[in-house]
């Protein structure tokens, strides 16, 4: 597999095609070595939401495309976009963990992708 770089996008091919070790493994490598500092914990979830939102867009799942080209358009550069969609999908997560929501909602997923903009993360209103 290439070396991951989120600003660029990976060939989805490939991206698919690897294993998902290899994926997580890529985008660990990328953050250890970049100027962000993580707890391992946090470096481990980091990583894991990276993949998540890095298979979602080489799958072509509904929106999420569309809403990483918006987000750049509106002046967030790919990474910042890509965390964008990753908070969306952490914050259901997390409210799941803590019995706040029984399950995933795809309905409600939808609905915050097409209400994300630039301008919302920026000020921490996704």
């Amino acid at each position: 597999m290439d070396t991951y770089n989120p600003q660029i996008e990976p060939n989805k091919e490939k991206w698919l095609k690897a294993s998902e070790y290899d994926r997580i493994d890529s985008v660990r490598e990328f953050h250890e070595n970049s100027d962000e500092d993580f707890e391992d914990d946090a470096l481990s979830i980091h990583t894991s939401v990276h993949v998540i939102v890095e298979n979602q867009l080489a799958m072509g799942v509904e929106l999420i495309p569309e809403t990483i080209a918006k987000l750049i358009r509106q002046g967030l550069d790919r990474h910042e976009a890509i965390h964008a969609i990753g908070a969306i999908i952490s914050e259901d997560i997390f409210n799941i963990v803590r019995g706040e929501q029984s399950e995933f909602s795809p309905k409600r997923y939808r609905k915050k992708l097409e209400k994300i903009t630039a301008k919302r993360w920026r000020k921490g209103q996704y």
